[in-house]
């Protein structure tokens, strides 16, 4: 039997390093119960800069291989690598890139899908070409005098908005305005995180989930799962990844009824083969009181942490995850 050697990437330096690295426990434990891989596990930090375990500084070289500061210790060739990574340079495609340019096959969605989905003015725009109903939008590409006037209007006729950093994931930027004297200071706070920033409608709604994945030739959609937040609020970065968080999570959501949860799935397919996407995602809805399915966002490497929806979904639509990244891997080898 063939040994692969993997490269598990983790960390980023982004607002997210930190849970990518809970992500990254997930894999690697997932992983150990296969005699099929020889896997080496580096932290990527925001220089750019990559370590290993034990802390030794290395490198990814254009061969293949890792090239360790220590000239004593051999480099190590990869076969393949998984790029663990949420937020920039992971989500965003720019490791993709890197990984395409050597020839270095690897998991997950390939640097255009995932550039695409990461950025929401663009994901949107593909929604809406695709036929997916989403939420009403304005966008801003500088924070000026007009930007605060359009964002006042926008909040004037939907009277409730939500203000979010167009390239950023985990609601890192996004924030929920109710009142016209907090535009300015949260529209500064976005354009911080990003240089355009999407004023979305507020819509009254369950947030519903459904993970998206390739195994054994096919594109599989669950059953959709639920977020129920606490009242009033919204799914923050902390709600999503705290120990205390207040939010709850149903693997599969409640009353709804069959018609509903088939639009949703068929809604989730086509935006996964529409745009190009690749093994996974998490693909979120928004469903109104009067049953009106829009979909909010698209993750392209969701969250493995012990609270993350995604590989509890897989798990219950009767998947083994351990089995469906060993089909993955060895299909593109």
């Amino acid at each position: 039997m063939t040994t692969i050697n993997l490269l598990l990437i983790c960390g980023g330096g982004s607002a997210e390093h930190d849970v990518s690295l809970l992500s990254a426990d997930f894999f690697e434990s997932s992983l150990a119960n296969s005699n099929e891989i020889n896997l080496l596990r580096v932290e990527l930090d925001k220089n750019g800069h990559y370590h290993d375990q034990d802390g030794n500084i290395c490198e990814l070289t254009n061969k293949r291989e890792i090239r360790f500061e220590d000239q004593q210790k051999a480099p190590w060739p990869v076969d393949y690598v998984i790029p663990c990574i949420h937020g920039f340079p992971g989500e965003t495609g720019d490791i993709q890139s890197y990984f395409n340019l050597i020839q270095l096959p690897y998991f997950g969605c390939e640097s255009e899908a995932s550039r695409n989905c990461f950025n929401k003015i663009t994901a949107k725009m593909w929604f809406s070409a695709l036929g997916i109903p989403n939420t009403p939008y304005i966008f801003l590409n500088e924070l000026n005098d007009d930007a605060i006037q359009q964002t006042a209007a926008a909040l004037s006729e939907w009277g409730s908005v939500f203000v979010k950093a167009a390239s950023q994931g985990s609601s890192v930027g996004c924030y929920k305005v109710d009142d016209a004297t907090q535009i300015q200071q949260v529209l500064t706070d976005a354009f911080s995180f990003a240089p355009s920033v999407v004023v979305e409608k507020t819509i009254i709604a369950r947030e519903l989930e459904v993970a998206v994945y390739q195994y054994q030739g096919e594109v599989i959609a669950t059953l959709p799962g639920e977020i129920i937040c606490a009242s009033n609020t919204f799914y923050t970065f902390e709600e999503k990844y705290n120990a205390s968080s207040k939010a709850t999570t149903n693997v599969v959501a409640k009353n709804l009824s069959e018609d509903v949860c088939e639009a949703i799935r068929s809604y989730a397919i086509k935006a996964f083969k529409g745009m190009k996407l690749r093994h996974l995602s998490r693909i979120d809805f928004f469903l109104t009181e009067e049953n009106e399915i829009l979909l909010n966002e698209i993750n392209t490497f969701p969250g493995s942490t012990p609270i993350s929806m995604f590989p509890k979904m897989l798990q219950n639509h009767g998947e083994n995850f351990t089995d469906y990244l060993v089909e993955n891997i060895k299909s593109q080898l």
